[in-house]
């Protein structure tokens, strides 16, 4: 759950203030780079934004000094930020914040990252999904760079945790934002392709639709160069997606059909390759 707690300390709210000032000014940046045409803002891409926002965190982080902050339970220092930009509507919707409270979550969740307190486990756990949801806001809100920063966050904190569920989820949508930011137009269409198959290989049963897609795209080819019974194509087509058929096998089929089958054969072997390489990646954690 969000925490909602107001600050805890006259520290606290001093650096709560500091935090919003400087989300404040980097929010007016992002509003100048966001009214630009889409065109100029592709072509300009979110990086040296993020750069800003390195500087602004590290002067943050710079001056977080705790005097030995004493919390209640394991709760987070900058909770109440995370509450104001992550409320929820009374229907369970995401509720739309202003870009500054995004943006001063997010400052705040880098300084508790990187700054002197050390983080329990159940702190790491909360901040992790603090990072999970901002990703989830910033992707609409015209910064998928941003985004991927947040998921990248949320990722190494949930493998410190140990849960490979939420670890994997937010590498999905890591790379989902990472082709949303991508430039130049032919790799943000191309990176559909690996999305659509295999969820960038986070989600390998999805292959096993397009195994079914290319068998019928096969036996219905092979059904045009082939005189035999249909049933008799569609075996002989399953058999050679996992086994190769010899010359004698395939010498009914004429020239268009050895090729169509040739095809099938070099496609099956990359496409299952692939399949067996994710799967157990999936399993075993390599």
């Amino acid at each position: 759950m969000l925490e909602k707690a107001a600050p805890s300390s006259p520290f606290v709210a001093a650096m709560s203030t500091r935090i919003e000032r400087h989300a404040d000014a980097y929010a007016a940046e992002i509003a100048a780079f966001l009214d630009q045409p889409h065109r100029l803002r592709r072509r300009a891409t979110e990086q040296p934004l993020l750069d800003t926002f390195t500087r602004h965190v590290e002067a943050v982080v710079a001056t977080y000094d705790p005097p030995g902050i004493r919390r209640v339970g394991d709760s987070l220092v900058f909770g109440h930020l995370y509450a104001v930009a992550l409320r929820q509507t009374t229907t369970g919707a995401a509720e739309v914040v202003p870009a500054p409270k995004l943006l001063a979550a997010l400052v705040a969740a880098e300084v508790e990252f990187r700054g002197p307190l050390r983080l329990s486990r159940t702190q790491q756990r909360q901040l992790a999904e603090n990072y999970e949801r901002l990703g989830r806001r910033l992707v609409p809100a015209g910064l998928p760079a941003h985004a991927a920063l947040a998921f990248q966050r949320a990722s190494g904190l949930y493998r410190i945790d140990e849960d490979t569920d939420a670890e994997d989820r937010c590498g999905l949508a890591l790379a989902r934002a990472r082709r949303k930011a991508q430039p130049v137009a032919w790799r943000r269409v191309g990176g559909w392709f690996p999305d659509l198959v295999c969820g960038y290989g986070y989600r390998p049963f999805r292959m096993l639709w397009w195994i079914a897609l290319q068998l019928a795209v096969f036996v219905f080819a092979i059904s045009f160069a082939s005189d035999q019974r249909f049933t008799t194509d569609v075996y002989e087509v399953l058999v050679n997606y996992l086994n190769p058929l010899g010359p004698g096998d395939t010498e009914k089929f004429g020239p268009g059909g050895r090729i169509i089958l040739i095809i099938e054969s070099y496609l099956a072997t990359v496409t299952t390759s692939v399949f067996f390489a994710l799967l157990v990646r999936r399993w075993f954690r390599l």
